[in-house]
């Protein structure tokens, strides 16, 4: 490799150092924002001075407002992300979150904390819609399941990081301080994505602006994959090596999905999201309420919550190395069955450190599960329909996700007992693993690329 390879080479890892820890902050909080209602639900539920009279049921409502948004902000992504461009729609994101958030905190009633928390709700499917296009598009060949786990591994994150502040801070700043917490990305992620996060040479050489493609190339070290499948380096980009026309000319966004390219694999890869989204939304919400009912005092509920999202991020990330390495279909299907039986095992009231190394189990197989199916999903597409696909699995699986919270909350007002609400859940992981089995393989995936995205790579690839 000669020097001005090696130049090349160390641009690109510090664009990419850039972008994934941007991305993955944004994520962080979309977690916190995930995890701090199930924290503080119960104060919610059992003081009504704080926005008044809350029974189950509405408060299984109110943890799916956020959800609503969630679907709204990223099919809103979805449509117009693939003509706006990744940059655009991240820092939008960023601004609309923060501000819905501040906003929450001042709540004053039920009906104004679930407006606001709808319109959260909308910044952060934006957010999640756009996080995955954004590192699929600036990460190195090889290692996009993992550079995707890392960013995605900031919802368990933030998860973690709720659990931990309200465990600690809860009794001291009470729930509209933890709210307030979450405004935080204004202040610093803001300003370090105006600065820091640049427009993905991908997504303009798929709009057919060459030119800008080539320019941002050359300033990132980016390595662009052309059209007709060889490779440009940073500076090597020329019209008539690709094709600027057909470029132009093919289908963008929510239109691509319509082919008969991507149909079925985009319905798939939606039912996947649905699963994996209604596990993490209603786990998380219903947890510490759940094993408080088993008669686990504030403490240990909320420490169950916290070893859930933990466990999520580990598990996540070393079952996206094993998707690099054995694809990522069968660490799928494999991980939502670990789910289900963990969930199962949850109900024997078996000792402490076996419950919480289940719980860590759970997580692996529910949120770690959706941090794989982002992954999974970002790498599917080529860039004119990349934004669109995120987006259609980020927005349809959060039906999922909205659905989550609410059968939580039928089902402790109906006064079923605890565990079928495990069961209930643990049947969600099952039928995901089985949509996952129906996933196209690679010699039906779009990209040359996909060998380790569906199935085991083979020798050196």
């Amino acid at each position: 490799m000669n020097g001005n390879e090696e130049a090349v080479s160390a641009q690109q890892r510090r664009t990419v150092s850039w972008v994934v820890a941007i991305a993955t902050i944004a994520l962080v909080f979309d977690g916190f924002d995930l995890v701090v209602y199930g924290t503080v639900v119960s104060t919610l539920l059992r003081d009504p001075n704080q926005l008044g009279t809350l029974d189950p049921a509405q408060a299984g409502a109110l943890g799916s407002y956020a959800l609503m948004g969630v679907l709204v902000g990223a099919l809103a992504a979805g449509a117009v992300g693939d003509h706006l461009g990744r940059r655009r729609i991240m820092i939008a994101g960023i601004i609309w979150f923060s501000v819905g958030m501040g906003l929450t905190a001042m709540a004053g009633s039920v009906a104004s904390f679930g407006i606001f928390r709808f319109l959260t709700g909308i910044g952060v499917g934006a957010l999640v819609a756009t996080a995955g296009a954004v590192v699929a598009e600036f990460a190195p060949r090889g290692r996009r399941n993992f550079y995707n786990a890392v960013v995605y591994s900031g919802v368990p994150a933030g998860g973690v990081l709720a659990a931990l502040l309200a465990i600690g801070l809860l009794n001291v700043v009470g729930w509209r301080g933890l709210f307030w917490i979450g405004a935080l990305p204004l202040l610093f992620l803001l300003p370090m994505a105006l600065a820091k996060l640049p427009e993905s040479p991908a997504w303009l050489l798929s709009r057919g602006r060459i030119e800008e493609a080539r320019q941002v190339a050359a300033r990132t070290g980016v390595v662009l994959d052309l059209p007709a499948g060889g490779i440009a380096r940073a500076g090597e980009i020329h019209a008539e090596k690709i094709g600027a026309e057909k470029v132009q000319a093919e289908r963008v966004g929510f239109a691509a999905l319509a082919t008969r390219r991507y149909a079925l694999p985009t319905l798939l890869l939606g039912l996947m999201s649905f699963s994996g989204l209604l596990l993490t939304y209603g786990l998380n919400t219903w947890l510490p309420e759940i094993m408080g009912q088993f008669g686990y005092g504030k403490e240990y509920a909320l420490a169950f919550l916290l070893v859930l999202n933990a466990g999520a991020i580990a598990g996540g990330v070393v079952a996206s190395i094993s998707a690099d390495r054995v694809g990522a279909k069968p660490v799928v299907t494999t991980t939502f069955l670990l789910a289900g039986v963990a969930m199962v095992l949850l109900t024997l009231g078996l000792p402490f450190p076996v419950l919480a190394a289940l719980t860590a189990v759970a997580g692996v197989g529910t949120i770690g599960t959706q941090v794989l199916i982002y992954g999974l999903v970002s790498n599917y597409y080529t860039s004119n329909a990349r934004g669109a696909g995120v987006a259609w699995c980020a927005g349809f699986g959060r039906l999922g996700g909205i659905f989550g919270p609410l059968v939580g909350g039928f089902l402790m007002a109906a006064g079923v007992r605890n565990e079928v609400a495990f069961y209930v859940f643990a049947a969600v992981a099952v039928l995901g693993a089985a949509v996952t089995t129906f996933v196209p393989r690679r010699n039906d995936a779009p990209d040359a690329d996909l060998r380790h995205e569906l199935e085991p790579a083979t020798a050196n690839n």
